[in-house]
């Protein structure tokens, strides 16, 4: 039997799995969502990498780099409200 979904930022969907840069976009949006809808990149990348180790998945040196990657390649979700270049990530859409 499949596991209910407990939370739709991070819940695997029925019969698939997302990929990890979806799973990391995901994390990003639920870590913003409870930070007021926007933060500094840093405290969002430290609160990701918290999330992490309490799932008991691994955190690794690029685990930065990946959060940035899927900040900006799921940008439909996302914006940097100060601009281009800007640190100050906010949340535009929840993931459907």
């Amino acid at each position: 039997m499949a596991d209910t979904q407990t939370n739709r930022y991070s819940a695997t969907p029925a019969g698939g799995r997302l990929s990890l840069l979806e799973s990391l976009a995901r994390d990003v949006a639920m870590v913003l969502k409870s930070l007021g809808g926007s933060a500094h990149q840093n405290v969002v990348i430290d609160c990701v990498a918290a999330m992490k180790r309490n799932r008991g998945e691994p955190v690794n040196n690029d685990l930065r780099n990946a959060v940035v990657e899927a900040f900006e390649r799921y940008s439909q979700w996302f914006t940097r409200p100060f601009g281009e270049g800007s640190m100050r990530w906010a949340l535009v859409a929840e993931p459907g």
